[in-house]
């Protein structure tokens, strides 16, 4: 998301005490949730900094229509889950950003547990009554699931149910075969959905009976693409035949999933001969992106806050390793590119493509300090630039100047509060490959 071009009045100091352009609320909050996994620290802010920051800055800002387009976007094109959610209960402070949520949260929930997830946050911090809006809002989403998803999501040990939320938001049934779902949804009878889960449990400790049941899923195309890549050990371990598995991830939708997850995949599978495939498969998000034309450098931050913060508490995965996924994208969509690694030194990287590219940015330099600064500085003193996109936490500890390319892009892969860098920067938040699809666009409509 972009979050300005330019700036010229000094803001707050970073955390190194250097001093960057002034932010509005609009470009914090985009800058803020882009990237953001609720609750979830980073190295230099914890999770609870960011999402108060992120309810505070809401309140400051008048324009419903365009905090609505941030939480879908937020939901459509950046598939964050819990992010757009908050967005929406902040809202709910605001009488006049209040209305929209009958619209906004139907939008926004695409999945049924999505529904009582919004209500654990709407009481975060203690109950209370549901507004007007809130409950009509509910009700139009509640009413696009069918029996299978709503059978997959129910959850009975959750503390907020789906018959819970059914009974708050007052959802009328268009019809009787949908009141006669929502009877058997609140009886506990809904038909048991033939989910991963299900067919796993039902097939108990027998190796034999957990191989079968995983080859059937996968010749039925039950499991979805991040089911697919978070659980490639364990058909591993199933001793599931890798051609079958390298076929499914060939039918795979990974439209809705983000780059890192395949590196993730990749390093945790412990199944090397699937290396091809999962690269293959991260590789094809890039394929629909617009080319970018002329040469184009590649700066990727690989200081050690990059690699401390962890994207979430249930993942290994870092910041580095978000914007190495980001790099394997862009390497794609450049007509020519030269990729460079930074910390306090800058070297340059082999052009290698998919994981590869990955290994070569990791051994670049040893990370050791965030020159930012003396990295631009370098680049710029580069012949025949067209671009300079750099992919970063946006933390420095020397001033950053302008870019001396045609285009300069700062990607910000954390939710770092003060951008660092003066002059003609476009400054893009989040780790979806859709980035680079802003890369691409008319300026004027990367705002949300």
């Amino acid at each position: 998301m972009k979050t300005n071009t330019q700036a010229n009045r000094p803001g707050a100091p970073n955390f190194h005490g250097v001093k960057g352009p002034a932010l509005n609320p609009v470009q914090e909050l985009q800058r803020s949730i882009a990237a953001c996994f609720l609750w979830e620290d980073g190295f230099y802010e914890d999770g609870t900094t960011v999402a108060q920051r992120v309810h505070d800055l809401v309140q400051k800002i008048p324009d419903t229509d365009l905090l609505s387009r941030l939480a879908i976007a937020c939901r459509t094109q950046w598939n964050l889950r819990h992010a757009p959610l908050w967005l929406a209960v902040a809202m709910v402070e605001s009488p006049k950003h209040r209305i929209a949520l009958s619209g906004l949260l139907p939008e926004i929930i695409r999945r049924p547990d999505e529904l009582p997830e919004f209500l654990s946050l709407y009481w975060k911090n203690g109950k209370r009554p549901l507004a007007a809006q809130i409950k009509k809002g509910l009700a139009r989403a509640f009413g696009r699931f069918n029996e299978y998803s709503l059978a997959k999501y129910n959850r009975a040990d959750a503390p907020i149910k789906l018959r819970d939320v059914l009974f708050l938001c007052h959802a009328k049934p268009v019809d009787d075969a949908q009141a006669a779902l929502w009877k058997r949804l609140i009886d506990g009878e809904l038909a048991t959905p033939d989910t991963w889960e299900t067919a796993i449990s039902a097939a108990g400790p027998d190796p034999a009976a957990k191989s079968a049941a995983w080859t059937r899923l996968l010749a039925e195309n039950k499991l979805g693409a991040l089911a697919l890549l978070r659980n490639l050990r364990n058909l591993n371990a199933a001793g599931v035949k890798g051609e079958l598995v390298a076929d499914a991830l060939k039918r795979a939708d990974v439209s809705k999933v983000l780059p890192f997850r395949f590196l993730a995949a990749a390093r945790n599978s412990n199944w090397p001969m699937l290396e091809p495939d999962l690269e293959a498969a991260m590789l094809a998000s890039a394929q629909a992106l617009p080319k970018l034309a002329g040469t184009t450098v590649l700066l990727i931050d690989v200081s050690p806050s990059m690699n401390w913060s962890k994207v979430s508490e249930k993942s290994d995965m870092t910041r580095r390793d978000a914007a190495e996924a980001l790099a394997m994208i862009a390497r794609e969509t450049c007509e020519r590119v030269r990729i460079f690694a930074f910390s306090s030194r800058i070297a340059e990287v082999p052009a290698r493509r998919g994981f590869a590219l990955s290994d070569a940015i990791r051994s670049a330099v040893e990370p050791n300090g965030t020159l930012l600064g003396g990295a631009v500085n370098y680049v710029n003193r580069l012949p025949d630039i067209d671009r300079l996109v750099v992919i970063t936490d946006e933390e420095s500890q020397d001033p950053v100047p302008g870019p001396a390319a045609k285009e300069g892009i700062m990607i910000n892969v954390a939710t770092t509060r003060h951008m660092v860098g003066w002059g003609p920067w476009t400054r893009i938040a989040g780790f979806s490959e859709n980035v680079f699809r802003f890369l691409a666009t008319d300026p004027a409509a990367l705002q949300p």
